[in-house]
């Protein structure tokens, strides 16, 4: 497809047409500047519209390191003897929650792996009063990202104060998803979103970029991502774990996630997409908002003997991913932090739209 072809796509789409299956997988296909110069500056037109410069922060809470699953690409994999295990006592968690809560973040992602001692309890009652405990604790949404659980367990999550629900798929090919995740259901991960939506919760969906999908897979992605009607989507570059049987598989080039990001904001205009930090740490934020992300994720205060997912230890300890550090950045990066009430505002017309 020639650069007219892309110019059209592009130009419809900031008409407000809808961008079709066969027209994201063009414009995830194209590497001329020209084409990628026109595809991020109509990206931050669509955040620009619909969002202003405003950002959003998320803080993270990685409070178990331990999973009974085995994937593929995965540094905390049950197999792996080098990663790094841990379990953050409850004050432990109540304390790292607060802290973000006061630093000022707009949601706190509680992630742990598939903790066998979380899913062998009894209707999961470790995890649903781990958040009540934290909702009382802090005037701040919550975002879970606990794994897969059984469908009975939703409504008890959102009614203990769980606002947002996270469950990545990391690719809707199922043949590659067998093989990213084995022994693991591709329906009943799929199914997450749905039931935390039926709950009442938000829900987030995401994709691994160069994890042996093609760019037709991207492209099938974003559109079931629309299918899904899920209310934050996100694209993380793989980074390959020690240890593991994608060890040598090459890293992604940074710049399939960037393009994934764009198409992302045209085909989702109204949707929140994160710029993590734990691919590349604070260096990478700036492209990942330059092509139309508009959430900060993986905040991290340091010290405090917290991991991140894909990069572990960058930009920990050193204080870079801390709220502090970040916010030094919004004026240079021509950003600026939203308002508490901005997001409250946007999660109503998020649940309203969903309803």
């Amino acid at each position: 497809m020639e650069n007219t072809d892309v110019d059209a796509i592009i130009q419809r789409s900031l008409e407000g047409a809808p961008i079709s299956l066969e027209e994201a997988e063009a414009l995830l296909s194209k590497r001329e500047p020209r084409s990628l110069d026109r595809l991020f500056g109509a990206a931050r037109e669509v955040k620009q519209r619909n969002f202003g410069n405003k950002v959003f922060f998320y803080g993270f809470v990685y409070f178990s390191t331990h999973c009974r699953n085995n994937c593929s690409f995965c540094f905390y994999r049950r197999s792996n003897a080098s990663s790094v295990r841990y379990r953050k006592s409850e004050d432990e968690i109540l304390s790292l929650s607060t802290s973000l809560a006061d630093s000022g973040v707009h949601a706190i992602d509680l992630t742990m792996g598939e903790d066998p001692i979380v899913h062998k309890d009894d209707h999961y009652r470790r995890l649903i009063d781990l958040v009540q405990k934290v909702n009382d604790a802090v005037d701040t949404p919550l975002m879970l990202s606990p794994g897969a659980l059984p469908h009975e367990v939703f409504g008890d999550l959102r009614e203990a104060g769980a606002d947002w629900f996270a469950c990545y798929q990391e690719t809707h090919n199922r043949e590659l998803f067998c093989r990213l995740r084995p022994e693991q259901s591709y329906d009943m991960r799929l199914f997450q979103k749905k039931w935390a939506r039926e709950a009442g919760m938000l829900t987030e969906e995401g994709i691994m970029v160069g994890v042996g999908e093609s760019v037709a897979d991207r492209a099938h992605s974003i559109m079931t991502m629309k299918r899904l009607g899920v209310d934050q989507i996100r694209a993380m570059s793989f980074v390959p774990q020690h240890n593991t049987p994608m060890e040598k598989h090459g890293p992604s080039p940074f710049l399939d996630e960037l393009v994934t990001l764009a198409v992302m904001r045209l085909v989702h205009p109204t949707k929140l997409i994160p710029a993590s930090l734990d691919i590349e740490g604070i260096g990478g934020l700036a492209p990942r908002l330059d092509a139309g992300a508009n959430v900060i994720t993986s905040i991290i205060p340091p010290l405090k003997g917290l991991a991140g997912v894909a990069q572990h230890e960058l930009n920990i300890d050193d204080g870079g991913r801390s709220m502090e550090n970040v916010e030094c950045l919004l004026d240079e990066l021509g950003a600026r932090k939203a308002s508490l009430s901005d997001y409250s505002d946007l999660l109503r017309r998020c649940r309203a739209a969903g309803a």
